[in-house]
């Protein structure tokens, strides 16, 4: 099982929208996929429609009294089931410094699903925290979104220094440009400085575009109702470049 965490330290930059359109077309391929909302904003269990609510909560799970095998949920779409949010999620840092190995609490969470999934997508909240760090240890590779703007690429420069001095090395980085409007020319400028100066970055650009907005009216990933539009034809090429590097 591969774990793919969507990952930023800023919000707004269109992490769940790539969870939710990657894991779809894993699921398409044929993949037994499985994604889990840890933002307590549940964005993405409210995309499958599904309640983001957790019996036992944070507590539950990190007691061991409920194991992710109990809380998962089937989507509306073969091969796609979802382990939802629970607003609980936002004390999971306070839970975990109580534990014996407080980083490397989700891993194990995580390992009894190894043998059920081809590929686990955690869908992570905006922070750098002991949640954070658990993600890290857990994750083979980190997608993190870029916005082509000042101040999205100076929340990736301060991971970036996080993991010089980190004991992860083990994660792939996998950036990529979001919510991209090639008719500002800050945008067009700034995407070409980074990828000049910085290696590792994906070539694949997802435009912002109102239909990826109207996943929150769908309530659907975008590639099940519109995938012949330029969003979703991007968030297919991702995949492919993505899967090329994991």
């Amino acid at each position: 099982m591969k774990i793919l965490a969507t990952y930023s330290i800023k919000g707004g930059v269109g992490k769940t929208a790539a969870a939710v359109n990657l894991a779809y077309l894993a699921a398409c391929e044929g993949f037994h996929t499985l994604l889990w909302d840890l933002d307590p904003q549940g964005a993405a269990s409210y995309y499958f429609r599904i309640k983001p609510k957790v019996k036992g909560g944070t507590r539950g799970l990190l007691d061991r009294t409920k194991s992710l095998d109990d809380v998962i949920k089937e989507t509306n779409f073969v091969g796609l089931d979802m382990i939802p949010a629970d607003f609980s999620y936002r004390h999971m840092d306070l839970k975990l410094n109580d534990a014996r190995k407080p980083v490397k609490q989700l891993r194990k969470l995580m390992k009894p699903l190894r043998k059920e999934y081809d590929f686990l997508f955690l869908d992570c909240a905006p922070s750098i925290s002991l949640v954070s760090e658990n993600i890290f240890y857990a994750a083979d590779a980190l997608l993190v979104p870029l916005i082509p703007t000042t101040l999205s690429l100076r929340t990736y420069q301060q991971l970036l220094r996080y993991f010089n001095k980190s004991p992860v090395d083990h994660v792939t980085f996998l950036p990529f440009f979001s919510m991209v409007d090639c008719r500002k020319r800050l945008h067009r400028e700034t995407m070409k400085s980074v990828i000049n100066e910085q290696e590792g970055v994906l070539k694949t650009v997802i435009p912002y575009s109102s239909q990826v907005e109207l996943m929150g009216v769908r309530q659907a990933p975008l590639e099940s109702y519109d995938q012949h539009s330029v969003p979703a034809l991007a968030f297919e090429k991702l995949w492919e470049e993505i899967k090329t590097r994991i």
